[in-house]
């Protein structure tokens, strides 16, 4: 398995504790300190792309190739 980073945006919550949200994935959750919050997404994004992938088993029949592009650097930051 390889490892990725993703960036995250963590703000204080109105009712207490923290929502941290993932800029690249459709992923947010919630935690009571700031530690909690972010391991919480971390096993929400692990969860959301363990089943993206099974979702892409399922559904392709071609070939699978590597594309490789040029992203803008503040992207990957």
């Amino acid at each position: 398995m390889a490892s990725v980073r993703f960036m995250a945006v963590l703000e204080p919550a109105e009712e207490g504790g923290f929502v941290v949200k993932c800029v690249e994935l459709p992923v947010a959750t919630e935690g009571e300190t700031r530690e909690e919050a972010l391991a919480n997404l971390k096993e929400a994004i692990e969860g959301y792309l363990e089943a993206k992938t099974e979702r892409l088993r399922e559904q392709t029949k071609g070939e699978r190739v590597e594309v490789i592009v040029e992203a803008p650097s503040a992207l990957m930051a």
